[in-house]
């Protein structure tokens, strides 16, 4: 068996106007998906807005350079992610389609596992 990461990216912007009945749908949807794929979950979380990330790089001479927001600025943004165990790409993408994601989409990357 193989992890992979499931990557939760939407609309940031569609979150702020969506109602409670939109809300409840989407969680609700995400409680059927655990329910659903309990055996195959090996952990995940919902992520604050990209307003509150902060950034960490080294400038040409080495020194860190933090800056509030992002990494990239992008109309859909990293929101949430889950971490899980399948077979092969196959079953992952097959688990990952089942992740709702109303605002945007899914990526699924492979763990790198280094011996």
């Amino acid at each position: 068996m193989s992890q992979y990461l499931v990557l939760i990216y939407e609309d940031e912007s569609a979150w702020g106007t969506a109602d409670e009945a939109t809300f409840k749908k989407v969680m609700d949807g995400h409680n059927e998906f655990g329910e659903q794929n309990a055996a195959a979950l090996r952990g995940g979380n919902a992520l604050h807005p990209s307003s509150s990330a902060t950034s960490l790089r080294r400038d040409a001479t080495g020194k860190l350079v933090v800056t509030d927001g992002a990494f990239a600025e992008t109309k859909e943004a990293l929101g949430g992610y889950y971490l899980i165990e399948a077979a092969d790409l196959d079953e992952a993408i097959k688990i990952a389609s089942q992740v709702p994601a109303d605002f945007g989409g899914v990526e699924v990357r492979p763990i790198r596992v280094f011996d």
